[in-house]
């Protein structure tokens, strides 16, 4: 089965959310000091999030970046909607790393000439895992290089989602299930 490209509809629709998208208030989330981009490349299990409208019952969610020449980042974000048999969605939005952050903070573009508010918070030193947040606290990703991460490395996560102040009552696992064929 194909995945369809994104409708235009959705990217109408996402334009007043993106231009609303740092206007909360808080101080600017604390990101990594340096993220080597090149080894940030690959694959990432989305293991939990407080999701967009877009990924709300997201199954087998995996976001898969590719440095380009150019320096942006070619983004595939594909999850299956509804259950781990459902309908293959497919979004590819564009990163723009920023040097002068380290590499840290991105701008992501889903619909031009938005660029959304994409922080990396949280890396591993062995880059197994990640925390993804924004200003606005209003979307989080916790997403690791395998489908799944114990059980307490999961929990220290979540606290501190917690204590960047997010709404946990968002926060939903994503289920994972992968055959090993």
């Amino acid at each position: 089965m194909h995945a369809r490209p994104t409708p235009p509809w959705i990217a109408v629709a996402l334009f007043p959310l993106l231009l609303l998208a740092g206007c909360n208030g808080m101080q600017p989330l604390a990101t990594v000091d340096r993220v080597d981009i090149d080894r940030f490349m690959g694959d990432w299990y989305v293991i939990a999030h407080i999701p967009t409208f877009l990924e709300k019952d997201s199954y087998n969610a995996v976001e898969s970046y590719a440095l380009e020449d150019d320096g942006t980042v070619a983004t595939t974000f594909t999850f299956r909607e509804g259950g781990f048999d459902g309908e293959e969605k497919r979004y590819t939005p564009r990163g723009f790393p920023d040097a002068d952050s380290g590499y840290a903070v991105w701008g992501m573009r889903f619909v031009w000439p938005i660029k959304a508010d994409y922080r990396i918070v949280h890396l591993e030193e062995d880059y197994s895992v990640t925390i993804i947040g924004r200003n606005k606290r209003d979307f989080v990703w916790i997403m690791a290089r395998e489908p799944s991460i114990p059980e307490t490395q999961y929990q220290a996560l979540v606290k501190d989602i917690e204590a960047m102040g997010y709404d946990m009552s968002e926060l939903r696992r994503v289920p994972q299930q992968w055959s090993d064929s």
